[in-house]
């Protein structure tokens, strides 16, 4: 936690004679930084980021009220305490104080001894809140490596097995998220495939997720038609599901010795199929329902024949459902437009297409939903040389 001697004080007030008493009592126990006016206390603020603000309100130019606002508006210090220091002692200013953004409020004149104490309260507590944020987020990050860890990096062995190219990306909302995808070398001729988006983000959505992902690597490696895998992997979550979480989930079993590719969709975005040659169309008709709300659920199953230079790809709403600035959703149409776009690239070249796509379309506004994608292609046949 930090030590109050290394937190900073800015000091603002238009009465240079306030601002010499306000440094005779506190500069031995914390750093200063000293502003005349309300415009120089921002530029200091936003150059030096203060632990804590102790704010004049009635100054030429703009008011403390106006500079709090503004304050609070900055990230630098959206979080940073403010006390107002004013000789204005009526309840409604105090109030107007509080309700853009103060922390404290202490009237003129003052006795030093408790300004001295206000503040060590206000760093005191900043200090806590700075460590247990700390905290929370050295243990996001490993959750999130833990996640990440748990997703296949390297498809090398699968490709040189069954005949396939992998692309595949995840970017989280947050620190971790809810989405998922896995590739699961259930036999020598039958590679699973599946791809999936947990209800919510954050921590509760990343546990089920790995919950999720678990049960489906075993249940593939024991059951060949993905519509009894998404049965059986529904059964298992509905079952013991006290948060009511739900999961959609799209599963597709490849056959490299046939080509054939049989898929499962519940609740799940629909796979856009690539035709060598041709245009990107939808893979399957129907989306289904999604998985965890209660046991029992049926799935139906579609079938495709995948030829060499063939590609499938599969995506999480996130990419459907981004919005840009202007909340002009991507939409399916927009992304079936800009599939065409990437017709004849690898699968690594689609799914990193698609990405840049959407990150075009959102034009910099905030992730709003979790992102995966995950595209697999038929390499071509190998010619004999004559």
């Amino acid at each position: 936690m930090k030590n109050l001697s290394d937190c900073r004080v800015l000091l603002v007030d238009d009465a240079k004679a306030n601002l010499d008493i306000l440094v005779e009592g506190l500069k031995t126990d914390h750093k200063l930084s000293l502003a005349l006016n309300g415009e120089l206390a921002l530029q200091i603020a936003a150059r030096t980021p203060p632990d804590l603000v102790l704010l004049d309100i009635v100054m030429p130019g703009m008011d403390g009220y106006e500079v709090c606002r503004r304050l609070r508006q900055m990230p630098e210090t959206t979080e940073v305490p403010i006390m107002f220091l004013s000789s204005l002692e009526e309840v409604q200013n105090k109030t107007r104080g509080f309700e853009v953004g103060g922390n404290d409020y202490l009237t003129k004149p003052f006795e030093m001894l408790e300004v001295k104490a206000r503040v060590r309260s206000l760093l005191k507590a900043k200090a806590y809140s700075d460590a247990v944020k700390e905290q929370i987020a050295s243990e996001l990050r490993i959750a999130r490596e833990i996640q990440m860890g748990m997703l296949p990096q390297d498809f090398t062995g699968v490709e040189k097995a069954y005949g396939l190219e992998f692309g595949a990306v995840l970017e989280p909302a947050r620190e971790v998220g809810g989405d998922l995808y896995g590739v699961c070398a259930a036999g020598p001729d039958r590679l699973v495939v599946f791809l999936g988006d947990v209800s919510g983000k954050g921590i509760p959505a990343s546990m089920f997720m790995v919950r999720a992902i678990s049960l489906a690597q075993l249940l593939a490696r024991e059951i060949s038609e993905p519509e009894r895998i998404l049965a059986r992997l529904n059964d298992e979550l509905a079952a013991e599901n006290p948060s009511g979480m739900f999961v959609t989930f799209l599963c597709a079993v490849f056959e490299p010795s046939t080509g054939r590719l049989t898929l499962a969709n519940g609740g799940h975005c629909r796979p856009v199929l690539y035709p060598a040659g041709e245009p990107p169309r939808w893979a399957v008709p129907n989306l289904g329902t999604a998985l965890g709300f209660e046991p029992g659920l049926e799935f139906e199953r579609s079938e495709l024949k995948l030829r060499p230079g063939d590609a499938l790809m599969l995506y999480t709403d996130g990419v459907s459902e981004a919005f840009n600035p202007q909340a002009d959703l991507y939409g399916n149409e927009r992304l079936l437009a800009d599939a065409g776009g990437l017709v004849g690239q690898s699968a690594p070249g689609i799914t990193t297409g698609l990405l840049g796509k959407v990150r075009d379309h959102v034009a910099g506004a905030p992730q709003s939903d979790d992102i995966a994608i995950l595209t697999l292609k038929v390499k071509p046949e190998k010619r004999g040389v004559a």
